[in-house]
């Protein structure tokens, strides 16, 4: 369970699936004294954080959980997690999405900046590059101030991936995933390890591209064996994580949707990169040299998130 030094606020909009598992992940974890969760849905919220304020003599919870239809509660917030919007199905694409999740985070965004003007927002909401640079054109906020999870989210599945494979605590592994949250993100072989071991030592070239492949792929999997929603756990716990290295201001480094103003020569766009998150939001990119191959990779990824970028209409 994490200490808090000082009372800090935690708002979740959207009280659908990934929505209440974040909730759930921030009581467990004590991330915030006050853990706000909102939905539009009247009743929702009010009755999911009911049911989570009444685990906290299980879990050691000190703090108080509410919910809420009124954006106005969100007042005082210091990082708002946006996972409002609708989900993918089978057959769709995180761009399919895209059109009416515009509207919904766009409208979110607005109610952020007139409630929890100081807060630093953290975007869920896919196709998650594109949401994002929604929310920062909408709010005006700084760049600093407004972040996307993905690549959390990503590296995670990666990472995991390579420890089934070889047998091993994914606690172990050491991995990274940069560049758009969808089927042109890059999954960094290079530097993959197993406690401190390339991962290119310990297995062939094809398994690796398996893994990759896999990573790449890994969201149409889960919605593909649940039919009727996508994942939700991991992607609350990802977001969560970044909320409580700005909370706690942990400097902790994360792969997140940032906007890159000439980092690895790239402008304009909100893109996967590892980042220093801590009480101003994203402190600094951590950029590093890219060989030709991944330079080339995540110019796809640009590519992609141009276009998705281009259809918000903003």
């Amino acid at each position: 369970m994490n200490k808090l030094t000082s009372h800090k606020k935690l708002t979740i909009i959207g009280a659908g699936a990934v929505g209440a598992a974040a909730a759930q992940w921030a009581v467990s974890r004590s991330s915030a004294h006050e853990i706000l969760l909102v939905d539009v849905v009247d009743g929702v919220p009010q009755g999911k954080a009911l049911d989570l304020s009444q685990a906290a003599p299980l879990c050691g919870f000190h703090g108080s959980v509410k919910g809420s239809s009124d954006f106005a509660d969100m007042a005082g917030s210091d990082v708002v997690i946006v996972t409002a919007g609708l989900a993918r199905k089978p057959g769709m694409t995180r761009d399919d999405l895209l059109a009416k999740n515009v509207q919904i985070v766009k409208s979110v965004t607005e109610e952020i900046v007139r409630h929890a003007p100081e807060a630093c927002i953290v975007v869920v909401t896919n196709p998650i590059d594109a949401m994002v640079y929604t929310a920062y054109k909408t709010s005006g906020l700084p760049r600093n101030r407004v972040v996307g999870m993905a690549g959390v989210l990503d590296s995670a599945r990666y990472r995991t991936f390579i420890a089934q494979e070889l047998g091993v605590s994914a606690s172990s592994v050491s991995a990274l995933v940069m560049g758009i949250h969808g089927d042109h993100m890059l999954p960094l072989v290079r530097l993959a390890t197993v406690g401190g071991v390339p991962v290119t030592a310990l297995l062939s070239s094809e398994k690796i591209d398996e893994i990759v492949h896999r990573t790449q792929h890994a969201g149409g999997e889960i919605v593909g064996l649940l039919k009727t929603g996508s994942a939700f756990s991991t992607p609350g716990l990802s977001a969560v994580e970044m909320a409580e290295a700005i909370l706690q201001d942990q400097k902790k480094v994360m792969p997140c949707a940032a906007w890159l103003n000439g980092e690895f020569g790239i402008n304009g766009v909100f893109l996967g990169v590892p980042v220093v998150l801590g009480a101003g939001g994203v402190e600094r990119i951590l950029e590093f040299q890219l060989t030709e191959e991944e330079k080339e990779a995540l110019a796809a990824s640009v590519k992609a998130v141009q276009g998705q970028v281009a259809a918000t209409g903003l």
